[in-house]
C-alpha cells in the first residue's frame, strides 16, 4: 500500500503556481491583409505534451475545451505553463454567431467561413469572440492550477505521513529481518538438536548394547582395582621414601649454597690476597723500573758499539775505540757497562715489551697509580714502543693495556666488581698544555691549567675528560690524539714528535658486596725526544721547541734525583711535565721508564747520556705504594 502511495506521488506533475494562455495565431494571415503591419508576428505554436494527474484514486475533472495549441509566454507576477492539465483536454470552442458582413466560405470547405478584406468590423468582432473565448479558458485553467495546488499541498502533507510511515515500516522491517536472522539461527539450532537427538539416540543404542558388554567387564574391572589397590600402596610408600630423599637433596642443596657462598668468601679474600701478593712483588721488583729498549738499524742486524748479553737480559755495555793521543800506544777501547731491571734487543716484539709490564698494569685495577714512560733522543723509537702501528702485532704499550682493563674488568664482574673508566689526552708543547681530544675550531682553543686539588690529586682545567666503555672508544681517541699532535721533520727524524703526551685513564672500581671501593689513574707518557743542537741544526721554530723539549727533561732529571737523595722539598713545579706527573713519581705510585737508545755509531754520545739518565733513575727509591681505598 505504502508503495502504491509513493508511486502515486512521484507521479504527479509539477505545476507552477499560475498559468497563463496567450491567444493563438491560427487566423490565416491572409485574412486581415489590411492589419498585417500593425500586429507582431507571432512565433509558431508548439502542441505541449498531456500530463496525467491522478489524485488518488479519482482523476480531475475534464475542461469542455481543448486549449488551442499556443505557446506559452511569461507575463509579470505569473509562471509559465509547462503542460495542460492531465486528460482533460480542451477543445476549441466555435463561435456562436456567424460573423457580420457577409463571410465568405473557405476554400476547401470544412464549414469555416472566410471574410472579404474589407470586412474590417467583421475580423474586429471575430478577434473579440476569440478574445472572450481565451479569458472563458484562462479562468478555467486558473481555477484548475488552484485546485491543483490545493491538491499539491495535500499530497505533500500526504507524501510526509507516508514518509514517517515508510521510515517506521522500514525500522519495523530491520525488527522484522533480525527477528527473521534470530529465528534462523533457532531453525539452525533446532535442525542441529534434532540432528544430535538423532545421534544420541543412535548412540544410546550403542551404549545400551555396550552397557551388556560393560557389565560383564565389571567384575574383570573389580578385580584388577583390587590389584591397583595393592599397586597404589606400594606406591605410597615409594612416595614416602622419595620425599624424604627430597627433604635430604634440599639439605643437600642448602648445604652447596653455603659452600658456594663460603667458596665466594674464598674467592675475594684470594683475590685480595692476590693483589697484596702482587703488590709485594711489585715492590720487591721496584716502585721505579726501568727497561731498555735498543732500535734495530734500518738494513737490520746490531751495531757494534752497542752489546748485549746472551745470557743476561739486564746487562748492557758500550764500547768505544779511542785514538792513543800520545802517539806511542795503538787504540784503546773504552766500555761502558749498565745494568737494568730488563733489556730489550732490536729482535724484541711488542708483545714480549709488554709481557713485561702488564704485571705493573693490573696493579692500577688494584688501586694503585701506575706511570709508563718512554725516554730516549730523538728517533729512538719511543713513540713506538708507547703507541706502535695500527696492526694487531704492531701495537704499542697504550692500545694493549687498555686491552688488558677491559679483558680483567670483564672478568672481575663476575666476583662482583664494577668499573668505571674516564680518558683524557694532553701534550705538553713549549711549556703549553694542549688538549689532543679538542674537536672544535682551532681558535677558539681554551687555555689550560694545572691544579693540585684538596686530596693531592692533579687536574687539568678545560680538558676533555671522555667516558669509556669499550676497547674501540679508546683506540679512537688515542687515533684523534695521533692527529692532533705536534710533529715536525728534523735532520734526526723524518716525523719527530715535538711535544710530551701524556694519556691518562681514571678507573674507579667497586664491589658493593663487599663495600670496597678503589681509585687510580694509569698515567703513559711518550717523552719528547731529546737532541743537541750541532745534530739536529734545529733554526726558528725547531730551535724554540728542542729548548722547551731539553728544559723539560732536565728538569725531569733534577726531580728524579731530588727523590733519589730524599730531599724535603722536590721542585715539581719547575716545568708543567714534572707538575703534571708528580703524583706518578713520589710517594704512593708504582713507575716504570723505558730508555730507547739508537744504534747508529754517530748517536754514541746521545746513547751515552740517556743510559746514565736511566742508571740514575733506576737507582732512585720513593718508598711502598699504597692503594686508594675506601
Amino acid at each position: 500500500m505504502s508503495n502504491a502511495k509513493e508511486n502515486s506521488v512521484s507521479r504527479l506533475p509539477v505545476m507552477s503556481s499560475k498559468r497563463v494562455l496567450t491567444a493563438s495565431n491560427s487566423l490565416e494571415n491572409h485574412d486581415c491583409q489590411p492589419a498585417q503591419k500593425k500586429m507582431r508576428k507571432e512565433p509558431e505554436p508548439t502542441k505541449p505534451k498531456a500530463a496525467a494527474t491522478i489524485i488518488g484514486n479519482r482523476r480531475p475533472p475534464v475542461a469542455t475545451t481543448r486549449a488551442p495549441a499556443a505557446k506559452s509566454v511569461r507575463v509579470a507576477g505569473a509562471a509559465t505553463v509547462a503542460a495542460g492539465p492531465s486528460r482533460g483536454v480542451l477543445k476549441q470552442a466555435t463561435a456562436s454567431t456567424v460573423p457580420k458582413g457577409g463571410a465568405v466560405p473557405k476554400a476547401g470547405g470544412g464549414g469555416g467561413t472566410r471574410r472579404h478584406a474589407w470586412d474590417l468590423k467583421g475580423k474586429v468582432s471575430d478577434m473579440e469572440g476569440k478574445i472572450a473565448n481565451y479569458q472563458g479558458k484562462l479562468k478555467s485553467a486558473s481555477l484548475e492550477n488552484e485546485q491543483l495546488k490545493g491538491s499539491m499541498a495535500q499530497k505533500q502533507l500526504r507524501a510526509a505521513e507516508m514518509e514517517q510511515e515508510l521510515q517506521r515500516l522500514r525500522a519495523q522491517l530491520s525488527d522484522y529481518e533480525k527477528n527473521q536472522q534470530t529465528l534462523l539461527a533457532v531453525q539452525d539450532e533446532l535442525e542441529k538438536t534434532i540432528t544430535d537427538k538423532n545421534t544420541i539416540q543412535r548412540d544410546l543404542a550403542n551404549l545400551k548394547a555396550k552397557f551388556t558388554v560393560m557389565e560383564t567387564l565389571r567384575e574383570s574391572q573389580e578385580v584388577e582395582l583390587q590389584t591397583l589397590k595393592m599397586k597404589l600402596s606400594v606406591q605410597e610408600s615409594t612416595v614416602a621414601r622419595l620425599q624424604t630423599s627430597l627433604r635430604d637433596s634440599e639439605e643437600q642443596v642448602r648445604s652447596l649454597m653455603e659452600t658456594v657462598a663460603q667458596q665466594k668468601d674464598d674467592i675475594h679474600a684470594g683475590e685480595m690476597e692476590r693483589r697484596q701478593l702482587h703488590n709485594t712483588i711489585q715492590e720487591l721488583k721496584g716502585n721505579i723500573r726501568v727497561f731498555c729498549r735498543v732500535r734495530p738499524l734500518v738494513d737490520g742486524g746490531l751495531s757494534e758499539h752497542i752489546q748485549l748479553s746472551a745470557n743476561d737480559n739486564k746487562m748492557l755495555a758500550l764500547a768505544k775505540t779511542e785514538e792513543s793521543h800520545v802517539g806511542r800506544a795503538g787504540d784503546t777501547q773504552k766500555s761502558y757497562n749498565f745494568s737494568f731491571d730488563r733489556v730489550f734487543g732490536p729482535k724484541a716484539s711488542q708483545q714480549e715489551v709488554f709481557d713485561e709490564i702488564s704485571l705493573l698494569v693490573q696493579s692500577a685495577l688494584d688501586g694503585y697509580n701506575v706511570c709508563c714512560f718512554a725516554y730516549g733522543q730523538t728517533g729512538s723509537g719511543k713513540t713506538f714502543t708507547m703507541e706502535g702501528d695500527d696492526t694487531e702485532e704492531t701495537m704499542g704499550v697504550i692500545p694493549r693495556a687498555v686491552q688488558q682493563m677491559f679483558k680483567t674488568a670483564k672478568r672481575l664482574e663476575e666476583q662482583g666488581w664494577q668499573f668505571t673508566f674516564t680518558a683524557s689526552f694532553v701534550e705538553i708543547y713549549n711549556e703549553n698544555l694542549r688538549d689532543l681530544l679538542y674537536t672544535g675550531k682551532a681558535n677558539k682553543r681554551p687555555e689550560h691549567e694545572i691544579r693540585k686539588l684538596a686530596n693531592n690529586d692533579v687536574t687539568v682545567t678545560n680538558l676533555t675528560y671522555q667516558k669509556v666503555c669499550s676497547e674501540d672508544q679508546v683506540l679512537n681517541l688515542i687515533a684523534l690524539a695521533k692527529q692532533n699532535r705536534s710533529t715536525a721533520q728534523t735532520n734526526l727524524n723524518d716525523r719527530s714528535s715535538r711535544s710530551h703526551s701524556v694519556f691518562q685513564l681514571a678507573i674507579e672500581g667497586g664491589n658493593a658486596g663487599r663495600d670496597i671501593n678503589c681509585k687510580s689513574t694509569l698515567c703513559l707518557v711518550d717523552l719528547a725526544g731529546s737532541e743537541r743542537m750541532l745534530k739536529s741544526q734545529s733554526q726558528g721554530e725547531r730551535f724554540k721547541e728542542m729548548t722547551a723539549i731539553n728544559s723539560s727533561l732536565s728538569n725531569l732529571g733534577i726531580v728524579i734525583t731530588a727523590l733519589a737523595n730524599k730531599e724535603n722539598y722536590i721542585p715539581y713545579r719547575n716545568s708543567k711535565l714534572t707538575y703534571l706527573l708528580q703524583g706518578c713519581l713520589g710517594g704512593n705510585s708504582k713507575t716504570l721508564m723505558f730508555v730507547n737508545i739508537s744504534p747508529e755509531p754517530d748517536s754514541f754520545g746521545e746513547t751515552l747520556n740517556s743510559l746514565r739518565f736511566a742508571s740514575k733513575v733506576n737507582d732512585c727509591v720513593i718508598g711502598t705504594a699504597t692503594a686508594n681505598r675506601k
